[in-house]
């Protein structure tokens, strides 16, 4: 998968060092994750019609947030949507289908990715 573009909470976090396309996290910010929907698997605004979830949350999750361009072009309903590379929990507990690493090492990724890197995931 190819890096996107990078999403960041500005309350929490300062603005990451990158070369890749950076914007702010916004409180109406939503990702839709309905399959029917003509905007599956793209940011929206909240309150959305279709069901989307929320980029500003409570935890921490997503103060940081790599969009990865998995089932971009073409989009299939029901092969997933809001694939990122995200901040870990404390306990690394499994996410749903997304790649987590603790701040530092997330942190330290972003200064070395450049519009292009790729992300392979293998098992």
């Amino acid at each position: 998968m190819r890096v996107s573009n990078v999403l960041y909470r500005r309350d929490r976090l300062q603005r990451p060092r990158t070369a890749l396309p950076l914007r702010p996290i916004r409180r109406e910010d939503g990702w839709c994750d309905a399959p029917g929907d003509r905007n599956y698997n793209r940011r929206v605004q909240l309150p959305y019609p279709a069901s989307a979830e929320n980029l500003w949350r409570s935890d921490n999750l997503y103060d940081v947030v790599v969009v990865l361009d998995y089932n971009v072009r073409p989009r299939a309903r029901n092969r997933g949507s809001a694939i990122f590379m995200h901040l870990a929990r404390p306990d690394y507990a499994p996410t749903a289908g997304c790649i987590a690493l603790q701040r530092p090492h997330l942190l330290r990724l972003l200064s070395r990715l450049v519009p292009g890197s790729a992300v392979t995931v293998s098992s």
